[in-house]
């Protein structure tokens, strides 16, 4: 399997883990082009979970950092989300549309 990059294949450590001990069992090499890992290794086999396991703390990270930023915005009174519809509008809509 050839991949170019390794978060490409999967979101989490845990299911990357997993996708590799499927392509063990069924003889199939791994290699991630722009990570420079090939499975055929021990080394390769290392940098494979090495790397799986950065990137998930990667994600993580920005999660952590987007959650923060929400907050934060709700603190300034930003709420987000699209602006509510008022009762105007819709009576506007539903006569444009019948017209």
């Amino acid at each position: 399997m050839v991949v170019y990059k390794l978060d490409r294949i999967s979101r989490s450590t845990k299911h990357l883990i997993e996708l590799m001990e499927q392509f063990e069992e069924k003889g199939i090499h791994f290699v991630s082009i722009q990570d420079k890992i090939d499975t055929t290794t021990a080394m390769g086999r290392f940098f494979f979970r090495m790397f799986a396991s950065i990137a998930e703390l990667e994600r993580d990270i920005i999660s952590e950092r987007t959650k923060d930023g929400l907050v934060a915005a709700r603190a300034r009174g930003r709420n987000g989300g699209r602006p509510k519809v008022g009762s105007k509008k819709i009576l506007l809509a539903l006569k444009m549309y019948k017209s």
